[in-house]
C-alpha cells in the first residue's frame, strides 16, 4: 500500500522526467533561511517581474540552441516517435474492457479509450473513444492534463476522474457516467487542489482534499480524511481521521474484492514511514501493527509484510528487503506466523511484486537486470515458485496480474537498451505466453553493444553501471558520452529502450550511461538507506567513481563528458557540478532541487525531509549544506557550461530553484542557461510536442559542448 501511494507523489520516469502533485502558485515567504538570498524576488512564481525576467532567458537559451536546422531536424524526429501510432498502446482492465490514455499527433492532449481483449490482440484494434481531451479542453477554455481515473467495481460504471491544469500535481475531479461517456450532472465533484479519492460505493466516497485553512500539511497534501455522501455538501462530509500538520499526507480506500471487503486509513508520516489502519463498520481504527518502515499489501485472505529494515516477530527475524506472508484475519487477531518468500543477498532485491486470482508475481533485480517467479500460495509451509522465463542478457522484464479478483492471466513485457518492448499475454499455469504487441525500432540498434561494468566507489563499493556504445568504438578518450543518474527514494534505473537516447544521442556516434548509484533501489532498501541524509555524498561519490571509471577506460574524457538527471537527479546534476567540475564538459539539470538551504519551503519540499534532512535544525544543516549547490557556488571556480530546465507550472519541486541557481551562476560570470517550460507540471511538459522539444534541446545541448 504504502510503495503504491509514493509511486503517485514521485512517479519519475526512466528520462528523468515526471509527472506532478503539489502545491499551487504562491510566494513564498522571506523565511529566515533565506535572508541573505539576493534572488528570493524570484520566488514569485507567477509574478509579472519573475516572469518577464525567465522569457527573456528562455528567448536566450532558445537563440542559442534551438534555433538551428539540426536541432529543428532532431525536434521533429523525437515528436515523430512520440507521436507514432506504432507504438504499444499499454492498458488496464476495468470491467469487460480495456482501457488506454493515447496521445498523438492529431489528439496532442490524449484520448482515454477502451476496446475489448479479443479485439486488443489484434495488430490493430478498434478503439472506442471515452473521453477525448482535446474537445473537452477546447470547449472548456482549460488546458487539461489527465490525471487518470478510478472506477466503481464491480459495475464499472461511475468513475473518479482527475484533470491538472497545465500538468500541475493539484488537480480537478469530476464523476464520470463510462454508460453514457459524460460527465455526470450534481455528481462527485472536487474544485482544484492536491486531493486524494477513493470510492466506498455507490453514494459515499473518501475524500482528502484541501478543506480550507489548516486542513493541508506543510508538505501540501491533505491532512484530513472524510467520508462525504452523495447528495451532500462537502462542507458536511464526515470526518474519519485528522492527521498532524507535520505528517505527509491522509487518505483512506476500501478494499472492494468479493468477499473480503475492508476500509484502510493511511497516515504517511513521511517517505517510507508510515502507519496503516483498518476501519470498521462503526468507524473503530485498529493499527495494522507492522513496522512503519515497512510495505505492506493486503489482498484477499494475505498479508505481504516487506520490512525495510530488520524485522524481529515471533521469535523469528526477517531481513531488510525480504517478503514474508501471514493470513491477514490471523493476524489482526495476534497470532504471528509468517511463510517467507523472498530473501535478498548482496546481488539480489525484490523489485516489485503482483497478484493474479491464485498465484503472486515476483520481479526479482539480480544486479540490476530482472527475474519473474511465480508463486502458489500453501495452506502452510512454503509456496511453491515457479520461474517466468525468455529475456535475453541484459534486458528488463516485468509482469503483471490483468484482474486478480477474477483471473490468472497476466501481461508480460520484456524490454532492453537497444531491444523494443515486447508485450506478451498469458495465463498462468495454462501453457506458453503469446506476444501479441511489438513496439517498433526507432534507431539501428545493430550497429551497437550493450554492456555492464562496476566502478569502486570512495569507499570501496562497488557501482554497477550500463553501458550503450558503437561496436565499433575507439577507446581513445575521445567520445561525446552522456551519463546519466537518479540516485534517490529507493527508485531503480533499470534496462529500458533507449529509443530517444537511440535518436538523439547514439545515432551521432556517442555512448550512453546509466549509473546505478546508491540513494536507488537497485539493491534494496540498504541501497537506498547507505545515501540518506548524511550519507548523501555517497551517491555523488559512486557518481563520480563512474565517471572516472569511464575515462580510466578510455571511453572519454573531461571534455568529451556530460550528465544529466532529473528532480533529485537534477539535484545529483547540481552537486557534479559544483564538487566534481572538473569531470564534465557540460551539464543538464532538469526540474531540480538546488537551494537545500530552503528547500523545506518551496512547494512540497517539507515531504522530502526523511531523505536529505531538515536545514533548519543546525546540526542538520551543517551536513546539508556540504551537498546544496545553491550554496557551494564560489567565484573562481572552472565550472562546465550547465542547462537548468524548468516548468512554471511545477508545484511539486517548483521552479525557482532553477531560476535562483542560473542567476546566481550569471551574475558570477558563468556559462549557464535556464529554459523554463510555462506548463507541463514536474513533467516540464504538457504533451508530445513539448515533451520532444524539451529533450532535443537537453540532447542538443550537450551535443554542442561535448562533440
Amino acid at each position: 500500500m504504502h510503495r503504491r501511494w509514493i509511486a503517485l507523489v514521485i512517479a519519475l520516469t526512466f528520462s528523468g522526467m515526471t509527472q506532478a502533485h503539489d502545491t499551487p502558485h504562491t510566494t513564498a515567504p522571506a523565511t529566515q533561511a533565506g535572508v541573505d538570498d539576493e534572488n528570493l524576488w524570484l520566488d514569485d512564481i507567477d509574478g509579472a517581474k519573475p516572469l518577464d525576467w525567465v522569457k527573456a532567458r528562455n528567448a536566450e537559451t532558445v537563440a542559442k540552441y534551438a534555433d538551428s536546422q539540426d536541432f529543428k531536424t532532431l525536434d521533429g524526429r523525437l515528436l515523430e516517435m512520440l507521436d507514432s501510432d506504432a507504438k504499444i498502446p499499454m492498458v488496464s482492465k476495468i470491467g469487460d474492457h480495456f482501457y488506454n490514455f493515447w496521445r498523438d499527433k492529431q489528439h496532442p492532449k490524449g484520448l482515454w479509450r477502451r476496446t475489448t481483449l479479443a479485439e486488443y490482440r489484434k495488430d490493430k484494434p478498434a478503439w472506442e473513444t471515452v473521453i477525448d481531451l482535446d474537445a473537452l479542453a477546447a470547449s472548456e477554455k482549460e488546458n487539461w492534463v489527465w490525471h487518470g481515473a478510478q472506477c466503481l467495481k464491480p459495475d464499472y460504471r461511475r468513475c473518479l476522474v482527475s484533470l491538472s491544469r497545465g500538468g500541475a500535481d493539484a488537480d480537478v475531479v469530476r464523476e464520470f457516467d463510462l454508460s453514457t461517456k459524460g460527465f455526470i450532472k450534481d455528481g462527485f465533484a472536487l474544485p482544484e487542489a492536491k486531493s486524494q479519492v477513493a470510492w466506498i460505493d455507490d453514494d459515499h466516497i473518501y475524500v482528502a482534499t484541501d478543506f480550507g485553512p489548516g486542513s493541508m500539511t506543510t508538505s501540501s497534501y491533505p491532512r484530513i480524511v472524510k467520508e462525504w455522501k452523495r447528495g451532500t455538501p462537502l462542507a458536511s462530509a464526515q470526518t474519519v481521521y485528522e492527521g498532524k500538520e507535520n505528517d505527509m499526507s491522509i487518505s483512506a480506500y476500501r478494499d472492494r474484492t468479493p468477499g473480503f471487503e475492508r476500509d484502510f486509513v493511511m497516515r504517511a508520516l513521511e517517505f517510507y514511514n508510515s502507519e496503516t489502519f483498518l476501519r470498521s463498520k462503526d468507524g473503530k481504527l485498529t493499527k495494522v501493527d507492522v513496522p512503519n518502515d515497512a510495505e505492506t499489501d493486503v489482498e484477499r485472505e494475505w498479508l505481504l509484510v516487506e520490512p525495510r529494515t530488520a524485522w524481529t516477530v515471533g521469535g523469528k527475524t526477517f531481513p531488510s528487503g525480504s517478503l514474508v506472508a501471514t493470513k491477514f484475519d490471523d493476524f489482526m487477531a495476534g497470532k504471528r506466523e509468517f511463510t517467507v518468500l523472498f530473501t535478498p543477498d548482496e546481488h539480489t532485491s525484490l523489485a516489485g511484486h503482483s497478484w493474479t486470482r491464485h498465484h503472486l508475481i515476483l520481479t526479482v533485480s539480480h544486479d540490476v537486470v530482472s527475474q519473474i517467479k511465480v508463486l502458489t500460495p500453501a495452506a502452510s509451509g512454503p509456496w511453491k515458485e515457479d520461474t517466468l522465463s525468455g529475456a535475453p542478457a541484459l534486458s528488463n522484464m516485468q509482469a503483471g496480474g490483468i484482474d486478480a479478483d477474477e483471473t490468472d492471466e497476466y501481461f508480460l513485457t520484456v524490454s532492453g537498451f537497444l531491444q523494443p518492448t515486447t508485450l506478451y499475454y498469458g495465463t498462468l499455469g495454462q501453457g506458453e505466453r503469446e506476444a501479441i504487441k511489438h513496439s517498433p525500432s526507432f534507431f539501428d540498434a545493430s550497429k551497437f553493444v550493450v554492456s555492464q561494468h562496476f566502478a569502486t566507489s570512495k569507499d570501496g563499493t562497488k557501482v554497477p553501471y550500463f553501458e550503450v556504445a558503437p561496436k565499433a568504438l575507439k577507446t581513445d578518450g575521445s567520445n561525446p558520452t552522456l551519463v546519466y543518474g537518479y540516485g534517490g527514494f529507493e527508485i531503480s534505473l533499470e534496462p529500458a529502450y533507449a529509443a530517444g537516447a537511440g535518436r538523439a544521442w547514439l545515432e551521432k556516434g556517442g555512448v550512453y550511461v546509466i549509473a546505478n548509484i546508491r540513494g536507488g533501489g537497485e539493491y534494496g532498501p540498504r541501497w537506498h538507506q547507505a545515501a540518506l541524509k548524511a550519507n548523501r555524498p555517497r551517491a555523488y561519490e559512486d557518481f563520480a567513481a563512474v565517471s572516472q571509471d569511464l575515462i580510466d577506460r578510455k571511453i572519454t574524457s573531461p571534455k568529451h563528458m556530460g550528465m544529466m538527471g532529473g528532480s533529485n537527479g537534477g539535484l545529483l546534476a547540481g552537486n557534479m557540478l559544483t564538487q566534481y567540475p572538473q569531470l564534465y564538459g557540460a551539464v543538464v539539470s532538469q526540474v531540480a532541487l538546488l537551494d537545500m538551504k530552503r528547500y523545506t519551503h518551496m512547494s512540497a519540499g517539507a515531504s522530502w525531509m526523511a531523505e536529505y534532512g531538515d536545514p533548519d535544525k543546525p546540526e542538520e544543516w551543517k551536513y546539508i549544506q556540504t551537498f546544496s549547490p545553491y550554496q557551494n557556488l564560489h567565484k573562481g571556480t572552472k565550472y562546465p557550461p550547465v542547462l537548468f530546465t524548468t516548468s512554471t507550472r511545477d508545484d511539486r519541486v517548483g521552479p525557482v530553484h532553477a531560476r535562483k541557481m542560473a542567476a546566481r551562476m550569471q551574475a558570477m560570470g558563468f556559462d549557464a542557461s535556464l529554459y523554463e517550460n510555462l506548463e507541463g507540471g514536474h513533467g516540464a511538459a504538457a504533451d508530445n510536442k513539448q515533451s520532444a522539444f524539451m529533450s532535443a534541446l537537453a540532447y542538443t545541448y550537450l551535443w554542442e559542448h561535448l562533440k
